[in-house]
């Protein structure tokens, strides 16, 4: 899993990147099959603003949130991604049963 950071009028420090990384990090436990993330952080005058783009296997999932701080716009970012990779699980999920159907019982 590759996470690119980008920042915008922003220097990324390593303790805002490690941040980052344990965020993103509880969206790859629901769900292993992420290709990459890409990351991207701006400032603009009072407004603090962090977007990403998830790479899956079939679409790509984007948010943006804007906070007070980066840090509280990485909260919201990583809430919203995590919701938008269940959803996106759920409705790619196989929801055949292979051996629980009447067809696979055995003949009595």
């Amino acid at each position: 899993m590759n996470i690119h950071l980008t920042g915008h009028h922003l220097e990324i420090t390593p303790s805002l990147k490690e941040y980052i990384e344990t965020k993103l990090a509880k969206i790859f436990h629901h769900f292993d099959h992420v290709i990459d993330a890409k990351v991207t952080l701006t400032v603009n005058k009072l407004e603090h603003i962090a977007e990403a783009t998830i790479h899956l296997p079939k679409s790509d999932i984007h948010a943006e949130c804007r906070g007070e701080n980066m840090y509280t716009a990485i909260d919201l970012l990583s809430g919203k991604l995590d919701r938008q990779v269940i959803k996106y699980k759920e409705l790619h999920k196989d929801h055949h049963r292979v051996e629980g159907g009447l067809k696979h019982q055995p003949i009595e």
